[in-house]
């Protein structure tokens, strides 16, 4: 196991799991502990650009559930090769807002796609770039649907029926049986700051060397920065 760990947040859309991201961002960087953020899909200009096709392009309207977990699969190939390897490489602590786990749960248990078929691509595109410890956030579909009705640009994935919700729900709740040593379930109902507190002290616990002030020279951010998730950071 790396000394600074491969980290992913996982849940369904509202869940806050992109507010707890940043917040590790901060405090990582308040420790000056080098590392990189990124975000699937998308994190490099490839992901991006079927980003931009998977939720927003008028045309992914009539896109299959086929065709969606082959795009998926694309840009997380990229990412890894482009984006997370190289940093593991240069042994910078890696944050991703979702990772392969998403696709086993919106394409695999939601769009009921061939659980053995998605396993067997995540597995390709991925390879042995594994995450060391993944978030799940969960919250149930009321709750999540009520923290997205601030106004937003139209996302196709975010506008699926509530039975689709209801699946996706369901497979996180599901998820940790796959991996237990992995997978950390978290109850996202609570406030966002007993989540991020429950979130670092299983960290630091783990990872002792995320709790010490590493004294370095180089950006803390690195590469994370042309990914351009938060500005502030």
């Amino acid at each position: 196991m790396r000394s600074l760990p491969f980290i992913t947040f996982e849940g369904s859309e509202g869940c806050g799991k992109s507010t707890q991201v940043k917040r590790l961002a901060a405090r990582l960087k308040k420790l000056r502990v080098p590392f990189l953020l990124t975000r699937e899909p998308g994190g490099t200009p490839i992901g991006e650009s079927i980003r931009e096709l998977l939720q927003f392009d008028p045309q992914s309207a009539e896109m299959t559930a086929e065709t969606e977990l082959l795009l998926f699969e694309a840009s997380r190939s990229q990412l890894v090769q482009e984006v997370i390897k190289p940093a593991l490489q240069r042994k910078e602590c890696v944050i991703s807002d979702r990772f392969f786990d998403s696709t086993t749960v919106y394409q695999g248990a939601a769009r009921k796609l061939d659980k053995e078929m998605v396993e067997r691509l995540n597995t390709f595109a991925v390879g042995d770039c594994i995450p060391d410890i993944t978030f799940v956030l969960d919250v149930d579909v009321k709750t999540a649907r009520s923290r997205m009705k601030e106004p937003r640009r139209p996302d196709r994935m975010e506008e699926q029926e509530p039975e689709f919700y209801e699946r996706v729900h369901q497979g996180y709740r599901e998820l940790p049986k796959s991996d237990p040593d992995r997978i950390v379930l978290i109850d996202g109902s609570r406030s966002p700051d007993l989540i991020e507190d429950q979130i670092w002290k299983t960290l630091s616990s783990r990872f002792p060397a995320l709790a010490i002030k590493l004294k370095i020279d180089k950006p803390v951010l690195s590469e994370a920065k042309r990914n351009r998730m938060d500005p502030e950071l």
